[in-house]
């Protein structure tokens, strides 16, 4: 059995092509634009909600028919059309020219898969089943939506908030900083959180951190 390598990757201001205009494209350019990603988008038609966006400016859109070659100059390129001819276009032009290419409900086609994803603020889960059975990725994804809640995204900004700060107390010591925040992860931060005490929270951490350097 194939295994794939879990990976997170930056695409601000990366060259992205979506081939495909229905609603497979709709829930494969979203997650792309909110990571920065310059979309381009190859397909005679679109979607109502599409094409607002393209008149908008959220992304670029060629209103034709993919045409071999179309891959070039793009770091990343997903096929979402429902005619196999143009999906084995997409991915032959793309993997020829080492790109990441995924081809929708297509694994043998793929360079990559996408997981399904759980996101709250810089907490991201991704899901995978190698691609044997997305409805389960789904289901797991559905069941850690509900164990992780939004408290975590406000948990990570006000951690992320006092990073700086806790290098600049403890500049040589990596073993303290790594003892502080393990500390401060165990603590009851996200209690407070959930009952609405946030500024208890940060108050929590700044003594956290002062009480150690003292």
């Amino acid at each position: 059995m194939k295994h794939y390598y879990p990976i997170f990757l930056d695409l601000d201001s990366q060259p992205c092509l979506i081939v495909g205009g229905g609603e497979v494209a709709e829930q494969k350019i979203e997650p792309l634009l909110d990571c920065g990603a310059r979309v381009t988008v190859i397909s005679p038609d679109l979607t109502s909600q599409l094409r607002e966006s393209a008149e908008a400016g959220t992304f670029r859109w060629i209103p034709r028919q993919y045409e071999p070659g179309d891959v070039e100059g793009y770091f990343l390129v997903v096929c979402a059309t429902d005619a196999p001819a143009v999906n084995e276009q997409v991915a032959a032009d793309g993997l020829a020219r080492n790109l990441l290419v995924n081809v929708v409900d297509a694994p043998r086609l793929c360079r990559f898969i996408m997981p399904a994803v759980v996101r709250r603020g810089d907490l991201c889960i991704a899901i995978s089943t190698g691609g044997t059975s997305p409805a389960m990725a789904q289901r797991i994804r559905q069941q850690l939506e509900h164990r992780f809640g939004p408290e975590y995204a406000i948990l990570l900004d006000i951690l992320g908030s006092y990073r700086a700060e806790m290098k600049e107390r403890y500049p040589d010591d990596f073993e303290q900083r790594q003892a502080l925040w393990e500390n401060l992860v165990h603590a009851d931060l996200l209690d407070l959180i959930r009952g609405g005490q946030i500024d208890e929270a940060r108050q929590k951490v700044e003594a956290c951190i002062s009480t150690s350097s003292a």
